[in-house]
Formats: structure tokens, C-alpha cells, sequence
């Protein structure tokens, strides 16, 4: 898919590796639409990348009517909707018996599946819903692309994740069948489970942790750079026989236990 002049609906867009995601796509001539609950962060978000090559919807992705209308939007606004970036999602911990041998809470795990899976499913089905409508793009058939953001939590989860893992296991599960089912469409599905990113709430951790963290990286000795991922949505974008794939972008790190 040639990236110039198509519209991509990104969650999480404002800040992290959302916010990454949009800086690429309109580095390579697309249109972002910021799907986040943070309007000050999307607001400036807009500002920075420029209102003719971005636009901000105020989401909430566990919510129907809320991302039926930032969809509405995003057609009003610039037309059409041919990429679907999920990126919003939140980080929790918890074992499911603590120190005290309480079991973890119900509604904590319910909370991270719903953010996490039920909502980045949420958008990918009502993007798809509208994708569905384009024009074929090219000569592959194409109408339309859906990364959605996994982790490596989904194969090698720690001790404490067993909610986040699950989250991100069911994200990369429903990879192939999602793009099995769209394949009549010309929509393709395909997932990127990063590892240890550099994001702004990671950079700001003392040196010592980050280098902890790093540790168990295998090379490139580091923690991975947010545009590294943005650079892969646009991979993804443009190399069509990319379909129903989950790649992970860590590095080569396998997590420890804890």
C-alpha cells in the first residue's frame, strides 16, 4: 500500500508508541486520525504534526458509540479510513495471589482484558466495518490494513502479568483469524509484539533500572526506540503480502521469570 494521501485511524496516538506511529505515517505522506483520552496530548499532538496532516478524537475504545463516532470523524475530516493502528492499551501487574494469599481481584483483571483485547478488537471490527467501503487501493485488492499492538508478555509473560499477558496472548490469537476474515475483503491483519520500547515513561526511569532492563537484551544492546516501531507499521503498510503476521520487535529478548 503506498502510504501518501491515505488516512489512519492510530489509538493511543497522542503519546508512546502511538504517538511514534503517527510521526512515520506522516513522514511517508498519510493522514492521522489521534484516537485518545487525553485531549491536551492529542491536542498537541495536532499541533506538532500539522492539522492538515492530523486531526484529534477524543476515544475511549472499550465504548461503541464512542469510536463509531472518532470513525465519523475521521471520514468527515479527511474522507476515508484505510489504515486502523491500535496502540491504546495500559501496562498492569498483579500475581493472582499476593503476598498475603489474596486472590487478585476480579475486576483488575477484567479492567486490562477490556482495555487491552476487547478494545483494540472494538476498533479493528468498526474500522474494518468502514474500510470495507473503500475503493480497491491497487493492483492486490487492497482496501485497507489493521496492525494491532501485542507483546512479547503474550509468549514469555512474568510473574505478575498474568493479566496483561492474557490480554496480549488473545490480541496475537486472533491475528490469523482476523485476517482469514477479511481476506475476501482485501483488508489485511497483522500484529507487532515489542519488547523493552524507550517510551517517554520508561526513559524517565533512573539509569540503573533502564540498564537493568536492558540486560537480558540480546542485541542491539539497548531499549528499542519508539520510531523502530513506527518504522515497522509503515513496513507493514507497504509490503502487501505482509498478512496475518505477528512479529516480534525486541531485540531477541526472551523475559525471565520475574
Amino acid at each position: 500500500m503506498e502510504l501518501t494521501g491515505k488516512i489512519a485511524l492510530v489509538t493511543g496516538g497522542a503519546s508512546g508508541l502511538g504517538r511514534a506511529s503517527c510521526e512515520q505515517l506522516v513522514a511517508k505522506g498519510a493522514k492521522v486520525v489521534i484516537f485518545d483520552l487525553n485531549e491536551e496530548l492529542g491536542l498537541q499532538a495536532v499541533a506538532e504534526l500539522g492539522a492538515d496532516r492530523a486531526t484529534f478524537a477524543q476515544v475511549n475504545v472499550t465504548d461503541e458509540a464512542s469510536v463509531k463516532a472518532g470513525i465519523d470523524h475521521a471520514v468527515e475530516t479527511f474522507g476515508a479510513v484505510h489504515l486502523c493502528i491500535n496502540c491504546a492499551g495500559i501496562a498492569t501487574g498483579g500475581k493472582i495471589l499476593d503476598r498475603e494469599g489474596q486472590a487478585l481481584p476480579l475486576a483488575d483483571y477484567s479492567k486490562t482484558l477490556t482495555i487491552n483485547l476487547i478494545g483494540t478488537f472494538n476498533v479493528a471490527r468498526l474500522a474494518a466495518e468502514q474500510m470495507a467501503k473503500n475503493d480497491v487501493l491497487n493492483d492486490n485488492g487492497e482496501r485497507g490494513l489493521i496492525v494491532n499492538t501485542a507483546s512479547v508478555a503474550a509468549f514469555d509473560g512474568q510473574m505478575g502479568q498474568c493479566a496483561y499477558a492474557a490480554s496480549k496472548g488473545g490480541i496475537v490469537s486472533m491475528t490469523l483469524p482476523l485476517a482469514r476474515d477479511l481476506a475476501k475483503t482485501g483488508i489485511r491483519v497483522n500484529a507487532i509484539a515489542p519488547g523493552i520500547m524507550g517510551t517517554p515513561m520508561l526513559m524517565g526511569l533512573p539509569q540503573n533500572v533502564q540498564d537493568g532492563l536492558v540486560a537480558d537484551i540480546q542485541f542491539p544492546k539497548r531499549l528499542g526506540q519508539p520510531s523502530e516501531f513506527g518504522d515497522l507499521v509503515c513496513h507493514m503498510a507497504e509490503n502487501a503480502y505482509l498478512n496475518g503476521e505477528v512479529v516480534r520487535l525486541d531485540g531477541a529478548i526472551r523475559m525471565p521469570p520475574r
